[in-house]
């Protein structure tokens, strides 16, 4: 699957607590975001069902 690269703003209690995680889990903190990400889309995905994505997804 292609990645893409974006920018994101955080608030700084957000990011330190995202980085100490991140650390303790031995994963970057891009990694550990990246993981956050799928664990709330997968939990929104059992309530709410699927998302399709169309065509340039």
């Amino acid at each position: 699957m292609a990645k893409i690269s974006t920018q994101m703003r955080y608030e700084y209690e957000l990011y330190e607590k995202t980085r100490i995680i991140a650390e303790s889990e031995l994963r970057s903190l891009n990694a550990q975001i990246e993981y956050f990400m799928k664990k709330g889309i997968e939990a929104y995905e059992k309530e709410h069902g699927p998302i399709i994505l169309g065509p340039a997804g």
